[in-house]
């Protein structure tokens, strides 16, 4: 997928003017949060589940060559193949080869964030039939959009927009009936039936990669990954290098951490556990089995201050809670990563220059952190991307200005105070009834929200009241 986070500001200015995108987003945030906080009520010490996960995460991160040597020579002990891909052409070469080689025509793929990284579809779409068996995901690929979400891709499809992409690919009409989800679900099904029991290669992600015995294990609630992976003669895997546990007691913890913060599940519907290639007592399962291990920035990320990003199991739990993503959806951020962890992820994978906007796109309230199973203090590493353009001089010269003399303001306390009562009665001059609408220099934010306005006096003040009145 083509990056384009340098037109952030004016996908996100689109975003909010999209009447259909804020009805879809608002529908969708209350499922996600509503469950997660459910199913975390209902476990007896969540948080030293995230704990164990963070642990567990940082054990393999410090160790990661010697589980990356024990995983390869584990799929291999089990007729697979490993290959491994420093960044996104390599892995895309990789992939495309296979496929060449065993004469390939029709491709069948499930969700991966990592394909999309590496823009495998288009890759694909050049040369062989492919189709996306996840149902969100097919339903984006009829609609030639990249997912919005990485969990639900097609959160930002309405039932009626969805309704008449089903009408004019699989019926040539363009003036069908609205038509139930279920009934939507089941023409899905019927096609892309006939899609996986004629796929030559099937392509899937990885939740999690088991070193100890070179195990994918792949969560899904629809079923497709598990007829894409055991149908097709091919199978292929495409994994970042961060996906590796230890062991299954690893893999069992990251599993319960998932479900609750992606969907509010005890487990989903459909958990496998998928170990090399056919052997001659299986009843299916591919001929040929590989694995492609993507680093695309990884490892540099494991020798810096932001290692603790690569915890991440993509469950989405910090886009669901962020107020810019519900407000936006994933397509304003322009890369494959949105919310809280593509504001960290992009720059990283992508570089500072041109991705100027994403850190910045930040209340910093601190939900992203406060519900990451694995624990990952997304604020703090987000302030710290500032601090890195600040430091390379990106972004514009107004802002850096701004900044500065900012910084040099806070560090004279007695002008700082001054300056602090004089602007709190100027707000409560201009604006109304406890916010404003309209202020000079803050047509961004007051141009869809009121700012709330200041109670009538500076912290500091009231603490001084208040220590009078105990004294």
């Amino acid at each position: 997928m083509e990056a384009r986070t340098h037109t952030f500001k004016a996908n996100a200015r689109a975003a909010l003017a999209d009447e259909n995108l804020r009805q879809a987003l608002a529908k969708a945030k209350g499922g996600f949060v509503g469950k997660r906080t459910d199913a975390v009520a209902a476990y007896p010490d969540f948080e030293a589940l995230r704990e164990r996960g963070a642990a567990i995460k940082d054990h393999t991160l410090a160790n990661l060559d010697h589980y990356l040597a024990r995983f390869s020579a584990a799929v291999t002990e089990r007729g697979g193949n490993v290959h491994y891909a420093m960044d996104a052409a390599e892995a895309r070469d990789a992939i495309l080869g296979i496929c060449r080689d065993v004469e390939a025509r029709r491709v069948i793929k499930s969700k991966t964030m990592a394909g999309e990284e590496i823009g495998l579809n288009e890759a694909l779409e050049r040369e062989f039939e492919l189709v996306e068996t996840d149902l969100g995901e097919y339903i984006i690929q009829l609609a030639k959009e990249p997912p919005s979400h990485i969990i639900a891709p097609a959160v930002h499809k309405t039932r009626a927009e969805i309704t008449r992409l089903f009408d004019e690919h699989h019926h040539q009409r363009f003036d069908g009936p609205l038509r139930p989800a279920p009934e939507l679900v089941a023409e899905a099904r019927k096609v892309l039936r006939e899609k996986f029991l004629s796929a030559d290669v099937g392509i899937s992600g990885a939740n999690f990669l088991i070193a100890d015995t070179g195990t994918v294990t792949l969560v899904t609630n629809e079923g497709n990954a598990d007829l894409g992976t055991t149908r097709p003669r091919v199978h292929i895997v495409i994994a970042g290098i961060e996906k590796l546990v230890p062991g299954t007691d690893e893999a069992s913890t990251m599993l319960r951490l998932l479900a609750r913060s992606a969907t509010g599940q005890e487990i989903s519907a459909y958990t496998s556990f998928l170990t090399g290639a056919k052997r001659p007592e299986d009843p299916d399962g591919p001929d040929e089995y590989h694995v492609v291990l993507l680093d695309n920035g990884r490892t540099g990320m494991l020798g810096n201050e932001f290692r603790p990003m690569l915890r991440c199991i993509r469950c989405g739990a910090c886009m669901n809670h962020c107020p810019v993503y519900s407000a936006i959806g994933g397509h304003a951020y322009g890369w494959v990563y949105p919310g809280p962890m593509g504001k960290v992820l992009t720059p990283m994978f992508r570089g500072l220059d041109g991705t100027v906007d994403l850190p910045n796109a930040c209340t910093l309230n601190g939900r992203c952190a406060s519900v990451c199973p694995v624990k990952i203090p997304l604020p703090d590493l987000i302030r710290r991307l500032r601090d890195w353009q600040f430091d390379a001089g990106l972004g514009s010269r107004t802002s850096r200005l701004g900044l500065q003399a900012w910084a040099w303001v806070a560090r004279h306390p007695r002008l700082y105070h001054g300056l602090t009562r004089v602007g709190t009665r100027a707000l409560r001059l201009v604006g109304g009834r406890g916010s404003a609408r309209r202020l000079p220099l803050a047509g961004g934010w007051t141009g869809s929200r009121d700012l709330p306005l200041p109670e009538g006096s500076t912290f500091q003040a009231a603490w001084r009241r208040a220590g009078r009145k105990a004294t």
